[in-house]
């Protein structure tokens, strides 16, 4: 490994606060809560997100951290021989949440935390999950909040903007849909035992999951203390791939309720028009300040709603599903 390289350089310094169990012989101790994170073709970001995750502390007991590839075409070698104590899996079938259940299945501990592979844990996120799932461990399911990552702060790019408002609202999402992200959630393992496992990419499968537990008298609660950091999509192309995901998840979840044409068509209207409403959300949101950064965030929202409403007219001309646009090049 080159000395240059600072993904390298972090790999090589942050395993200082939470004890991770040895990779070698039996382990010496059931650890407090497996962290589960999937991966498909980021490893300078899974280096970054294991680096934030080795540096948690826990008031006492261990954790163990499984690293499920889903698939890649980019090479994790380097990240591997950096984290010996991880375990290292795969799971060759396509989408995130069946990565997630493989981890599961792998996994030691009465607690679940999950964490994107993109994504960064911060300081005490750990400790918040396991707290709150060990509060209620016969009923535990936890969702925390995920912030933008922004690159320079005080002169955001127009997607940092607009993720910042829209990216990531896991407190709306908790409170009105009964699911959390997957990126930042926590759970007893006897609950997602109860629940059932992640649904493929067919659908969205942490909507899907929070609302089969919620169903099951397992609703998710916010815990904002419970914090990690999520990267602007890199350019207007990325925001495409993620909603493309989404309305083909929306698309097949209309057509198995026996929705109409027409009201799939009225949808696709309600994104032009709800442009000029959504707008003041970036002069009311605290997680913005200067006028700049709003216009360029208003910007964006008024680009991806256009986009949005065409290929929702799209997608119900051809039947495309998720399967069609699942990225897998690194």
């Amino acid at each position: 490994m080159m000395a240059s390289d600072p993904v390298t350089d972090a790999l090589t310094t942050t395993a200082l606060g939470l004890s991770l169990e040895p990779a070698p012989g039996p382990p010496p101790e059931t650890p407090r809560v497996s962290v589960i994170i999937p991966h498909l073709n980021t490893p300078r970001l899974l280096a970054k997100c294991l680096a934030s995750v080795a540096a948690q502390r826990l008031d006492h007991g261990s954790a163990e951290i499984i690293v499920v590839d889903n698939g890649s075409q980019a090479s994790i070698a380097e990240v591997q021989a950096a984290y010996p104590q991880v375990r290292w899996l795969d799971e060759p079938h396509p989408g995130p949440g069946l990565a997630r259940n493989t981890g599961i299945r792998a996994a030691r501990s009465a607690t679940l935390a999950f964490i994107d592979a993109d994504c960064t844990a911060a300081p005490g996120w750990l400790q918040a999950a396991v707290t709150a799932v060990e509060a209620d461990p016969g009923r535990a399911v936890i969702g925390g909040d995920i912030h933008i990552d922004f690159q320079s702060p005080p002169r955001l790019t127009g997607i940092e903007a607009y993720e910042a408002v829209f990216g990531f609202r896991q407190k709306l999402y908790i409170e009105a849909k009964h699911f959390s992200v997957t990126a930042n959630l926590a759970m007893a393992a006897s609950v997602h035992a109860a629940v059932g496992p992640f649904g493929g990419i067919a659908i969205a499968e942490d909507l899907d999951w929070g609302r089969r537990a919620y169903a099951a008298g397992y609703p998710t609660r916010y815990c904002p203390a419970m914090l990690v950091r999520h990267p602007a999509r890199s350019d207007f192309a990325a925001l495409i791939r993620k909603w493309q995901r989404h309305i083909r998840h929306d698309w097949h979840e209309h057509r198995s309720k026996g929705r109409s044409g027409w009201a799939w068509r009225l949808r696709a209207l309600a994104m032009i028009v709800s442009i000029p409403v959504e707008a003041v959300k970036f002069f009311v949101s605290p997680r913005l300040s200067g006028l700049g950064n709003r216009l360029r965030g208003i910007a964006v929202l008024a680009r991806i709603r256009a986009f949005r409403a065409a290929d929702m007219l799209h997608v119900m001309a051809t039947g495309e599903d998720a399967t069609s646009v699942w990225n897998r090049a690194p």
